[in-house]
């Protein structure tokens, strides 16, 4: 948008009238170039680290880890760290490798603290090695039978899911191993 104002105008308006039009004018430019507009929460993104397979993630080992990271993503592609401000849903996915039902969410089983540390403390194998010849040095074939999805929820707006298969017990791959292990992938 473009406002012209011509000499003749400038001469028949008196000084304040004048300041009140260039005014007028810089705040419709702000207006139209979205210069005033305020940033908002576009999304929420939930990541983790650890012991990994193919985007899948694994609580490797009784009182093994993962960190989880929760990050608030702006309009203008700003990006804020929100871990210690989320909360956390749960949801069961499955079964352990035997069949029997995933043990339920909380602190005798696989909590989530404030810091978006989340620890193995039941001892469970949610993963099978579906096989394959075992090369030197051994590489396995993981697939879950179950896991925890995870959704970080920050200022009403939920993160998509991560989800966390558990190998703090043995599993059947030949070494005896449930899920893939920090050193291998």
């Amino acid at each position: 948008m473009r406002i012209v104002v011509t000499e003749s105008v400038r001469r028949t308006l008196p000084v304040k009238q004048t300041k009140i039009l260039a005014a007028v004018v810089v705040a419709i430019s702000f207006l139209s170039s979205s210069c005033g507009s305020s940033d908002y929460l576009q999304s929420v993104q939930l990541t983790s680290n650890g012991a990994s397979a193919g985007g899948f993630f694994n609580l490797a080992g009784i009182d093994g880890t993962l960190q989880l990271e929760a990050n608030a993503v702006y309009h203008s592609g700003k990006t804020v760290p929100v871990t210690n401000e989320v909360t956390y849903t749960v949801t069961l996915v499955g079964t352990q490798a035997d069949g029997s039902p995933l043990l339920a969410y909380g602190p005798n089983s696989v909590p989530i603290d404030t810091t978006g540390l989340m620890t193995a403390i039941a001892s469970m194998c949610t993963w099978v090695d579906v096989g394959n010849p075992v090369p030197t040095p051994p590489k396995y074939n993981w697939e879950y039978t179950g896991y925890y999805q995870v959704v970080a929820n920050y200022r009403g707006m939920a993160s998509q899911p991560v989800a966390i298969g558990v190998g703090s017990q043995a599993g059947n791959a030949p070494d005896g191993t449930c899920g893939p292990q920090a050193s291998t992938n």
